[in-house]
């Protein structure tokens, strides 16, 4: 069993993936658009090719995102953070924490903690909330 995440966006999905891939060295693997699906003619025409599910690879983990669906209340990216460990390379995490803070707010600088590890958190120009770490 994996538990993946599944972010939903407000129309910025395939942006967002593309960040992320660059971010975290990792490459957008399936993309699916609502055009072609049985709920095209449902949408709006803006709508049709927004993404209905993709799926983002990074260092063989996955997580999976989707524009939601118009009409759906789309409240932003509270209540949780995605992530990241990079277990012994503090150089690389701190890398990956800078990029993924491009246009978006740190909450706390990328440092070494009291606990031993570096630690970061922040929040992305889409509003996801991400934590970065690296053990020892």
């Amino acid at each position: 069993m994996r538990i993946e995440p599944y972010l939903f966006f407000d129309g910025n999905c395939e942006t967002a993936l593309a960040f992320y891939a660059q971010c975290l060295g990792g490459s957008i693997t399936a993309l699916h658009r609502y055009e072609g699906s049985p709920m095209e003619e449902q949408l709006p025409d803006d709508w049709k090719t927004k993404v209905m599910h993709a799926t983002l690879e990074a260092s063989g983990h996955r997580f999976m995102a989707s524009d939601r669906m118009p009409g759906q209340p789309f409240a932003g990216h509270a209540g949780f953070s995605m992530s990241v460990n990079l277990p012994k390379d503090a150089a690389q995490a701190e890398a990956v924490f800078k990029a993924l803070a491009t246009g978006g707010m740190v909450t706390m600088p990328f440092a070494q903690t009291f606990w031993g590890a570096h630690f970061g958190m922040l929040v992305d120009k889409f509003g996801v909330g991400w934590m970065v770490n690296c053990e020892n």
